[in-house]
């Protein structure tokens, strides 16, 4: 389990629960890295500015990650963390490698 102060998706029904039942979320798939716990921190810091946003981890290297690893959006990808952006229960949204504050910002405005 990573640790982190967001919520966890720990498996492939989780995870299918949680985009079909929320309109609007950000999962960060990644491990407890350099390039991932700064995107971490950054979505634990704008949960309080997005409330219409379910912003979530998972752990890269556990089993049931494959939802998000072999995702076609993700297709090519060989940064973490991978993080990914539903609408709707529709991956919208897939990006690679470290983000700051104002490109993930830029993403949660452009798609939510």
């Amino acid at each position: 389990m990573l640790m982190t102060n967001l919520e966890h998706v720990e498996t492939a029904a989780q995870h299918k629960e949680v985009i079909e039942n929320n309109e609007n979320v950000m999962i960060c798939c990644g491990r407890m890295g350099p390039m991932c716990v700064p995107v971490y921190a950054e979505m634990e810091d704008l949960r309080d500015e997005y409330p219409n946003v379910k912003f979530m981890d998972m752990e890269f290297d556990i089993p049931d990650a494959h939802v998000i690893r072999n995702a076609p959006e993700c297709a090519g990808f060989m940064g973490l963390p991978f993080t990914v952006y539903y609408k709707n229960g529709k991956l919208v949204k897939a990006t690679s490698s470290i983000q700051n504050r104002e490109q993930i910002e830029a993403i949660l405005k452009e798609v939510f």
